[in-house]
């Protein structure tokens, strides 16, 4: 299974590296520390977290800046019937859900903890201003 440096999983989670080591120390997040020293968090429990905490996370701007439609996220939860699989990903405050073949999401080995970046393309788009 996947695990993640506190960097990746800050910027899954569009928060600050020292929000998550404080999410961690409080006992909120759970680490494990590598071979090296170095902390990370298991896929699997990361995806659990993410799942089960509101996304009431704002991005921090949204001027001048294009997530160009990708969404780089953590597969937190996924649904599978004979043809179809429903798939939802966290991305940083952002849940969306995905409807692929049930091949193309075997093939891609799509499980909670995995890693996984969403492409939207739209035929509308709408463009909004933040408060000032």
């Amino acid at each position: 299974m996947a695990s993640y440096k506190i960097g990746e999983v800050a910027e899954l989670l569009g928060i600050s590296v020292d929000s998550v080591r404080r999410l961690a120390d409080s006992g909120q997040l759970a680490t494990v520390r590598t071979a090296g020293g170095q902390r990370v968090v298991d896929g699997r429990q990361l995806a659990r977290f993410m799942a089960k905490t509101p996304a009431d996370v704002k991005p921090e701007t949204t001027v001048g800046r294009s997530a160009r439609n990708h969404f780089q996220g953590i597969v937190t939860r996924v649904v599978k019937d004979r043809v179809m699989a429903q798939v939802e990903l966290q991305a940083g405050p952002y849940r969306l859900v995905s409807l692929i073949s049930r091949e193309a999401a075997d093939e891609l080995g799509l499980a909670p903890g995995v890693r996984a970046v969403a492409v939207v393309k739209a035929t509308n788009v709408m463009v909004e201003l933040p408060e000032a």
